[in-house]
């Protein structure tokens, strides 16, 4: 018994494909062959999400025809046996159905990556980012960190909430406050996360002997590097990574796996002679193209950054309290990017549009409640006022402001009340 797997173009006709069986056993010094063919839809294998179905002697995908068909069970018991062609298009179809809109195959080979890794941290580029330097090459050698890895499937998820208020419009009135626009919801962690280990699990019944393991933000891994041999954009000169569909709105994850599945090709780079990202962010934190100082980035002094926030930045960081957008604001890729479907990501309490006074208001019980399950819990209450009093102090002079500031120069931590004098001499001095 012979399993076949057949590559054909246009037209699937059994005679054909017995003349030519037949012609190449005489070639190969058989008297003849006897020949039983059977096309094989086994139930619920689909290739892009669609069933596969035969008209007029033709292979078809819903109402797509296409060039060839597989003729292969998916429920694969022997990853040896396997069609990783076939099993790559049904695991596309299985992302899309749980929400992600990107999906990309690759190497482990980041061989490129690694020595600029290691030369941006030797420039202390990093900061207080430990964990960058602590786990060795295991970022940009994916089978140290999970041994038995062949291949990345790359994944990305938009989380651009449709019903935010206009960013620009908030970081024009000093009194709001500006929370970056991955934030306003649910932490994408948890999300994505979830959606993760339903893949996996969908793979792994489907091939026995498969391995893998999850990664949301989590681990040592170059995401962006992954993402960009997988084919699901290009790094732009901000860093991060974008797409042409998508823009740079999107979350990224990544699923390591031991099945050699085929590989896409990374895409071309559309950023061109485009600086805005440069030009536009406030405190010079992208030093050159592709090179970002991580000390002087508002993401990392408002998220990352335990202490004290350096004096000469304070000003420059205006009303953003949680994350910094500029870079993505200005980029016209995002001008294709699509609002995320995800209630998830939709906007929580108001945070799109709310005064200072008014977060700087929270006790430390209303800041775990209204927060929990958000992104911005895992700073705590300390980081979140120390942040709001710089905005506070960078704010227009009004007396609110001062009385609020006020209220917090006698606080607990030390950190909230050198935040907060240095916020009330810039209001009182305006």
């Amino acid at each position: 018994m012979v399993w076949f797997n057949q590559s054909i173009r246009r037209t699937f006709h059994t005679i054909s494909i017995s003349e030519r069986i037949q012609h190449t056993s005489h070639q190969c010094g058989f008297a003849g062959a006897k020949i039983s063919m059977q096309v094989y839809n086994h139930s619920g294998f689909k290739l892009r999400g669609e069933p596969v179905g035969k008209l007029d002697g033709r292979i078809f995908v819903g109402k797509s025809q296409v060039d060839s068909a597989i003729i292969l069970s998916m429920h694969i018991r022997n990853p040896q046996q396997a069609d990783y062609g076939a099993l790559a298009l049904q695991i596309r179809a299985w992302a899309h159905e749980l929400g992600f809109q990107a999906v990309g195959i690759c190497d482990t080979d980041l061989a490129a990556a690694e020595n600029g890794l290691l030369e941006w941290l030797a420039l202390g580029f990093h900061g207080e980012l430990d964990y960058m330097a602590k786990h060795g090459l295991k970022r940009s050698r994916p089978a140290e960190l999970l041994p038995g890895t062949v291949r990345v499937i790359s994944l990305g998820m938009n989380y651009a909430p449709a019903d935010a208020l206009d960013s620009w419009q908030v970081l024009a009135e000093s009194a709001r406050a500006f929370i970056s626009r991955y934030a306003l919801g649910r932490d994408y962690h948890k999300v994505l996360r979830n959606r993760l280990t339903r893949l996996a699990d969908k793979i792994r019944d489907a091939v026995a002997g498969f391995n893998g393991r999850i990664y949301s933000d989590s681990a040592p891994v170059l995401e962006v590097e992954l993402a960009n041999k997988a084919g699901l954009g290009w790094r732009g000169k901000h860093t991060l990574l974008l797409s042409r569909e998508h823009g740079s709105w999107f979350f990224l994850g990544e699923i390591y796996i031991n099945l050699p599945l085929p590989v896409d090709n990374p895409q071309q780079e559309h950023c061109g002679s485009c600086t805005r990202c440069i030009d536009v962010c406030p405190t010079r934190a992208i030093v050159a193209p592709y090179r970002l100082d991580a000390r002087r980035c508002i993401s990392y002094l408002t998220i990352e950054l335990k202490g004290s926030i350096p004096v000469e930045l304070r000003p420059l960081m205006a009303n953003r309290i949680y994350g910094c957008d500029d870079c993505q604001l200005v980029c016209p890729w995002n001008g294709f990017a699509q609002s995320t479907v995800e209630p998830d990501f939709a906007v929580r309490h108001g945070l799109d549009d709310i005064s200072l006074v008014e977060l700087f208001a929270w006790d430390e019980s209303e800041f775990r409640t209204k927060l929990a399950g958000s992104a911005i819990y895992r700073i705590g209450h300390e980081q979140w006022l120390r942040n709001i009093a710089v905005a506070l102090g960078n704010a227009a002079k009004s007396d609110e402001a001062i009385f609020a500031l006020k209220l917090r120069a006698v606080h607990e931590s030390e950190l909230v009340r050198e935040h907060v004098e240095w916020a009330l001499k810039q209001q009182l001095n305006k």
